[in-house]
């Protein structure tokens, strides 16, 4: 059967900040309702929506974000968040609740583990963290676009490395089918956070992968 939207046109652009309501909304919905880390840990759409609306002020996220439209109606179906590797979003997330502390602490964990360049210098690691997709779009490669043109436009600002933490199995397949290579992954049946598995409600998602590639 086709896909009841398979015939659209999707026009992909860079982040600009009318975009900031609907992509919040789009974001939220996704990693509150399908993501397997804010399933396990009960995050609820409003939390993540406060939560992204730090990530949108820095300028990092504002240059190298990109998102998907619906040629025809505008509506914002897509987005990939990126930011600069050198940034150091991970106090960000320590600082916004528990819940999200737990998140950050698998994907710190994983980054120490895998990444080639632990302190990358400023433009020269592209940090992919959030590729999300509107259930009614699924299925249409929206998030495969998403992730070339995050690179080509990286690229041709001087960018070297692309890598990304896959929490899912649909993120950890796009990535893989763009030749992304595994570098580091972390069973959620074993990890601990503050002396408990807190995803061990998860274990079937297999664990979070970094995944990285050369540009």
């Amino acid at each position: 059967m086709n896909h009841p939207l398979a015939e659209l046109s999707i026009q992909l652009s860079p982040y600009a900040a009318p975009d900031a309501n609907e992509l919040t909304g789009l974001v939220a919905d996704a990693f509150s309702t399908r993501e397997p880390l804010g399933i396990a840990l009960g995050i609820t759409h409003a939390e993540f929506a406060n939560f992204l609306h730090s990530f949108l002020l820095s300028s990092d996220v504002q240059e190298l974000t990109v998102v998907a439209r619906r040629a025809d109606t505008g509506e914002l179906v897509g987005a990939l968040l990126s930011e600069d590797g050198a940034s150091d979003s991970g106090e960000t997330v320590e600082a916004a609740g528990e819940k999200f502390a737990a998140v950050g602490r698998i994907l710190g964990r994983l980054d120490q583990m895998g990444c080639t360049e632990k302190a990358p210098a400023r433009g020269r690691v592209l940090h992919m963290f959030m590729l999300a997709v509107s259930e009614r779009a699924a299925g249409m490669g929206i998030g495969e676009r998403l992730v070339r043109a995050c690179m080509e436009a990286a690229i041709r600002k001087g960018y070297r490395i692309a890598v990304a933490e896959c929490t899912g199995k649909t993120s950890q397949h796009v990535f893989h089918k763009l030749g992304f290579i595994e570098r580091a992954m972390i069973p959620y049946a074993d990890h601990e956070f503050e002396g408990k598995r807190v995803f061990a409600g998860i274990a079937e998602y297999g664990g979070a992968i970094l995944m990285e590639k050369m540009l």
